[in-house]
């Protein structure tokens, strides 16, 4: 499934609509005012609850989970490296990586050898505006928790 994500220019906090490939809203993202480190939400249209994103503080490297129904379903672990950024998941659906390009514009997840989704952000738009593309075997929400996460990690100037 493909989906595209673009986030608002100005607002107080982190907010934006993920849409399909036919271009129609399908999930809303909200952060949380006054937190300290990064705290999501994905929301369905409905505003249910769907997934949190949390910021784990006090970590060389930057570190996040990834929530649903309360239980913590994945970790995203930045590696360092020193020219591309690269991402370690490990989760209940199994252990997973994340290899980009030195811009940080194109990801790849994979599970072995496999690519389970791919990120790719498009480079002239006033604001951040990417594509992403998760096989249909994996968790839509799970995937794009993931894609919101790494862009945070490699363009957030916060």
């Amino acid at each position: 499934m493909k989906y595209q994500i673009k986030q608002k220019i100005f607002s107080l906090g982190d907010g934006f609509k993920i849409k399909n490939d036919a271009g129609e809203d399908v999930y809303t993202v909200k952060s949380q005012l006054l937190s300290i480190g990064n705290k999501l939400k994905i929301l369905d249209l409905s505003g249910n609850e769907l997934c949190n994103i949390e910021q784990k503080l006090l970590k060389f490297m930057p570190e996040y989970k990834i929530i649903i129904s309360g239980q913590e379903i994945a970790t995203v672990k930045k590696k360092f490296s020193l020219l591309r950024h690269s991402f370690v998941i490990n989760g209940t659906g199994g252990d997973f990586t994340v290899e980009g390009n030195y811009t940080g514009h194109e990801f790849k997840i994979k599970n072995g050898n496999t690519v389970v989704a791919m990120i790719s952000k498009k480079f002239f738009s006033m604001s951040d505006t990417y594509g992403v593309e998760i096989d249909d075997g994996q968790d839509q929400v799970v995937g794009l928790a993931l894609a919101i996460v790494i862009d945070m990690v490699c363009h957030d100037q916060k």
